[in-house]
């Protein structure tokens, strides 16, 4: 797609949005509600398997339409606008429809979608209060999850918020490198399946909690060794090509997601000061293809030799005032890394802090300090990163997920 097809097709979107500012609370297909994230920053440096770079760059923009299509359906579509080395790419990142009247608390979900894995995968970036996702999303979901394929919910009819769910997708984003080059790498109908629960509920009027457990099948997530080369494959990851593409950098064949949220606003009131802790832990099984597994334990008195990842982050988000809020968060990744014909053991620590303004619910600027600590990453430079960011919203704002 050529760039002045890009322009002629955002100023378009601005002008319908200009026209559509004042849209009903509950849109319509002849009134449907129209909003476009505005996002970009300046950064100092480059963190670990980032899809920020170094400089003046835009972001996660992104262009969405919603709408409820009749008393049976609901509707989304999301584009996102995005620049890597000077190049504009085009992104679908949400085109589904979702029933809304089904009974007995079912609904299901078609097309494609952010995935329900974990706390933060579904929620939108631009939601954030930090200027990328935790390390674990960059290494094991490509930043965040969406793909293509269909969604069950059952809201179990108790007083404590209980949702099951499971998911089915077509995976490709979460294909082993070596399987990437494939059309027909799986003999799977259905490549990924996700099957996650969420529990969660309320103590007095102003504390609020939740827990989550996911556990993620990826037929296609196991991959080779390579014969040895002198020059370790150079990094066998490639990483630069799998952020463009969202695609994962580290895979297995199983994934495990926990997932803990708290909340606290006095009252109830969020407007004027609230707080949230969360954090997750992740667990990636099975690696390496069952060829390896043989040869693979004969070397294990070299510490590297595990057939897992796994990495963990918490979080902690005070606002002091209506427009100012505070985040700290901290992170670990524990992984294994293909080089030739063995895997090699990474870690990285990463430690951030941003300070926040957000005039109202439309616009936020960020300002962070990223401290990282590793080995051996894909991008990672500098020790100290320093990000300054804008996310602004035209049109439409919808309520933040829990």
């Amino acid at each position: 797609m050529k760039k002045s097809y890009i322009a002629r097709g955002v100023c378009a979107a601005l002008a319908y949005v200009s026209l559509s500012a004042m849209a009903a609370s509950n849109p319509t297909l002849t009134n449907p509600a129209i909003s476009f994230v505005l996002d970009g920053y300046y950064q100092n440096g480059n963190r670990a398997m980032s899809e920020h770079a170094e400089g003046f760059n835009l972001g996660h923009n992104e262009l969405a339409l919603s709408a409820n299509i009749d008393e049976n359906f609901y509707g989304k579509f999301t584009t996102v606008f995005e620049m890597h080395d000077g190049e504009t790419e085009v992104n679908v990142e949400e085109a589904f429809i979702q029933t809304t009247s089904m009974p007995y608390g079912l609904s299901v979900r078609g097309g494609r979608f952010l995935s329900d894995l974990g706390y933060l995968n579904n929620q939108h970036t631009h939601t954030d209060s930090f200027a990328e996702r935790p390390s674990v999303y960059r290494a094991f979901l490509g930043n965040h999850y969406s793909d293509t394929g269909l969604r069950l919910n059952y809201l179990v009819p108790t007083e404590t918020y209980w949702l099951l769910g499971v998911e089915g997708f077509a995976g490709k984003p979460l294909a082993a490198e070596d399987e990437h080059d494939h059309d027909d790498h799986s003999d799977k109908k259905v490549p990924v399946i996700n099957g996650y629960t969420k529990i969660g509920g309320d103590i007095g009027v102003s504390h609020s909690w939740q827990l989550g457990l996911s556990y993620l099948y990826n037929a296609n997530g196991r991959r080779a060794l390579e014969e040895h080369h002198d020059d370790h494959m150079a990094d066998a990851h490639d990483g630069e090509e799998h952020d463009h593409a969202h695609g994962a950098m580290y895979t297995g064949e199983s994934m495990y997601v926990l997932d803990a949220v708290y909340k606290w606003a006095p009252n109830g009131n969020r407007k004027y000061q609230n707080f949230t802790f969360s954090g997750e832990f992740f667990r990636v099984n099975d690696i390496l293809k069952e060829e390896h597994h043989d040869d693979h334990d004969d070397h294990d008195d070299h510490d590297a030799h595990k057939d897992y990842h796994q990495g963990w982050y918490a979080s902690a988000v005070y606002q002091f005032a209506p427009a100012w809020s505070v985040g700290v968060r901290y992170g670990e990744l524990d992984v294994q890394t293909i080089h030739g014909d063995h895997l090699d053991a990474d870690n990285l620590k990463e430690t951030d802090i941003s300070l926040n303004w957000h005039a109202s619910h439309f616009s936020n600027v960020r300002l962070q300090v990223t401290q990282q600590k590793g080995t051996n990453f894909e991008g990672m430079v500098d020790d100290q990163v320093i990000s300054l960011q804008y996310t602004m919203t035209l049109g439409a704002h919808g309520a933040h997920q829990f």
